[in-house]
């Protein structure tokens, strides 16, 4: 009998964290598409849930968008770690700088579908900042010391020339596949010769 009740108790903890994981996936893939179908709503049917569901795990919009952003940019980030150990080194900066693309279309969905302010909590923005400019350096460093990228870039220039591209065309239709291309562009022109 309390081998029972022990499994009880579990099990809605183990549906919460479940349910919670799915908004967030939902949400990533709702406003990453962005547009005017990207509500809360439709984060929720996206999920499998009612929005009942969606607002015991994020009680504010902000809440969803803050743990949002913070997945992906701990994804983006543990994605460095992985093509380090994977890739070839100028490869593996090539398909991070491609996955970082995601990362900001969602971020842009977000902040126009949600209506929020450019410049969200400083914390959170020092934190995806400090995240993202370890991975860009992780990945950078590999390559130079390879002797296959010039050395006279930073991360902060990298993750810069990568927003600038992304933000000057983000309003364009196919914008993600520009960006990309672009990126190519970049990151060849980054090998030494």
């Amino acid at each position: 009998m309390g081998d029972h009740t022990k499994k009880t108790a579990r099990k809605p903890r183990s549906d919460s964290i479940r349910n919670r994981e799915r908004l967030l996936e939902a949400a990533a893939a709702v406003f990453g598409a962005g547009g005017p179908d990207a509500s809360l709503e439709a984060v929720a049917r996206r999920a499998g849930v009612g929005i009942g569901t969606l607002y015991r795990h994020f009680p504010t919009r902000e809440a969803l968008f803050e743990a949002v952003y913070r997945r992906e940019v701990d994804q983006v980030s543990e994605l460095a770690d992985r093509l380090a150990c994977e890739a070839a080194p100028v490869e593996a900066l090539r398909r991070w700088l491609h996955a970082n693309v995601q990362l900001v279309a969602t971020k842009k969905g977000m902040l126009a579908a949600l209506a929020l302010a450019a410049h969200g909590p400083s914390e959170l923005y020092a934190y995806s900042f400090e995240r993202l400019t370890t991975a860009a350096r992780l990945l950078l460093d590999r390559a130079i010391e390879a002797g296959e990228i010039r050395s006279d870039i930073t991360p902060e220039e990298l993750l810069s020339a990568l927003v600038g591209m992304c933000f000057n065309m983000y309003d364009k239709p196919g914008w993600q596949a520009t960006v990309l291309r672009l990126i190519d562009i970049f990151v060849d022109g980054l090998r030494t010769r």
